[in-house]
């Protein structure tokens, strides 16, 4: 009897000791999340996916801060999600706590851009020291090969000039822009990158340049996000595969291109990045350091990075663009009165947008009512934060919006319209406006800020100068569709425009 009531008291203990532990537990994990970000109540497994749509993903967690405020959490499924919304926080965020928001999360998609070892390779998807190296080298090679210098200029002018004569073969009837202006963007990044452009029917080029698009659109899709969220369901998916296949043809290309680079190599006249990042890793190697990030996987991997992400946004944005010309042809006169009285019939150079205030104010609308990028990249915590009063652990995915950036109703007159006068003084001076962060902010910011914004002023400036854009026929300005189609960046819809000479217009008016 006695060990009875001995086996009972110890089993009662041991009870009693579990409870408290759970009690501890919860009430230290209920002071835990009392710290952090308020949020939807989520649902086993499926956390805020109801709440959502995959589709128009940005504009659900815009819809969800008007409630929540400019830092809450949701749940993609399993995945607890830090969104950070509105201008000042997304900027508090990214420049004053850079080093607590500077990580870089990689989705299970990630995986399939990049080699072995993602996590080290390459400048998007990487963290670390690896990542700090290849972002300090390919700023500074990018800066000596042209990147916002005249060699840039010069290489940008000489490709508009292929543009147009693709332009005008249509003799002004509909046809997409989008292959011929993903070729033309993408020769500037090889030009640089390689050191010499491809012509517009190499099908290799055309191979390469479509895939990198395609991914583009692909890794965008509710499939994929999907995959995301549960990658132990979702890793079979048609998408997913497809992704895969386009991401093995383009690394085998870029490494066949590495190759030829290798074998024609002169360390004393480096032609473009891979030749300057292979006389970097000779360098090492001869003085006896074989274990470097200067190696073949990094390089593929970042010049895939650059090529990813120097061709399709800033493609993406002159469609855009040119298809709000068409759809606001008084916005259109506008650009093209000034261009006439500021340039005439030269080529425009960098140094006219100064000069060119009204046309340099509708490029920037342009760049914030398109909103290429609606989400940002994926970035994570890199330790523990408290942040505008919550507490948010280390490790966690971070969104910063940039829609509620560029759409921020207490940054804008009229958000989401089409207005150039956002960036115009009542003197019709061009004024700049913190809150446009289209290339997003901080040591994650988009590398190639300059190149890209000297290639949207070039390309879009000498494309007004020559033609005047307009619907096809029997389609009216209303009827164009500014709705963009899923992807990971926000292109334009597939459509097509009427590319017509100005020179022709003139004659027409004179006769």
């Amino acid at each position: 009897m006695m060990l009875e009531d001995l086996f009972q008291s110890y089993v009662t203990v041991a009870l009693m000791l579990v409870l408290m532990c759970i009690l501890v537990s919860y009430f230290f994990r209920s002071k835990d999340q009392r710290r952090e970000p308020p949020g939807p109540q989520p649902l086993p497994l499926l956390g805020n996916l109801l709440q959502m749509d995959l589709k128009r993903l940005d504009r659900s967690l815009v819809d969800l801060s008007k409630k929540y405020g400019s830092v809450f959490t949701v749940h993609l499924g399993p995945q607890k999600v830090v969104i950070l919304a509105g201008y000042k926080t997304v900027k508090q965020a990214l420049v004053n706590h850079a080093v607590e928001f500077g990580e870089r999360r990689i989705p299970q998609f990630g995986n399939d851009l990049m080699l072995s070892d993602s996590q080290r390779k390459g400048i998007i998807f990487a963290n670390g020291e690896s990542w700090k190296e290849m972002r300090r080298f390919a700023l500074s090679n990018l800066r000596d090969f042209g990147m916002g210098r005249k060699a840039a200029e010069d290489k940008i002018i000489e490709e508009i000039h292929y543009l147009i004569e693709v332009f005008e073969r249509h003799e002004g009837q509909p046809f997409s822009t989008a292959q011929s202006m993903n070729y033309a963007v993408s020769n500037i990044i090889c030009s640089i990158v390689y050191g010499s452009r491809f012509e517009y029917s190499d099908k290799e080029f055309k191979l390469m340049v479509d895939r990198a698009n395609d991914n583009m659109q692909l890794v965008g899709s509710p499939s994929i996000q999907l995959l995301d969220m549960y990658p132990w369901i979702f890793q079979w998916a048609s998408n997913r595969m497809r992704l895969k296949r386009n991401v093995v043809e383009n690394q085998k290309q870029i490494k066949q291109l590495i190759g030829h680079s290798q074998e024609t190599l002169n360390v004393q006249m480096c032609r473009g990045f891979v030749e300057s990042f292979l006389t970097q890793k000779q360098k090492l190697e001869d003085s006896g350091i074989t274990d470097s990030y200067y190696n073949i996987e990094n390089l593929v991997s970042t010049v895939a990075n650059l090529f990813a992400a120097g061709s399709d946004t800033t493609s993406s944005t002159l469609r855009w663009g040119l298809l709000l010309m068409a759809k606001y042809p008084q916005i259109q006169d506008q650009v093209q009165e000034e261009l006439s009285r500021v340039v005439g019939s030269r080529q425009v150079r960098v140094e006219d947008r100064r000069n060119l205030p009204y046309t340099d104010a509708v490029i920037h609308e342009t760049q914030r009512l398109a909103n290429i990028i609606p989400l940002s990249m994926p970035h994570k915590t890199s330790q523990d934060v408290t942040f505008q009063g919550f507490f948010i652990r280390a490790g966690t995915t971070v969104f910063p919006l940039l829609t509620s950036v560029l759409y921020d109703e207490s940054e804008w007159e009229s958000p989401n319209s089409f207005n150039p006068s956002h960036f115009l003084d009542t003197e019709g001076k061009f004024i700049k406006r913190d809150a446009f962060m289209p290339f997003s902010a901080g040591s994650r910011a988009c590398p190639g800020e300059s190149l890209a914004r000297m290639e949207l002023f070039l390309f879009f400036t000498s494309l007004l100068q020559r033609f005047c854009f307009t619907p096809p026929p029997g389609v009216k300005e209303d009827d164009l569709d500014l709705t963009p189609p899923v992807g990971y960046t926000r292109t334009p819809s597939p459509h097509e425009l009427c590319a017509v000479s100005r020179e022709g217009i003139q004659n027409e008016k004179i006769i």
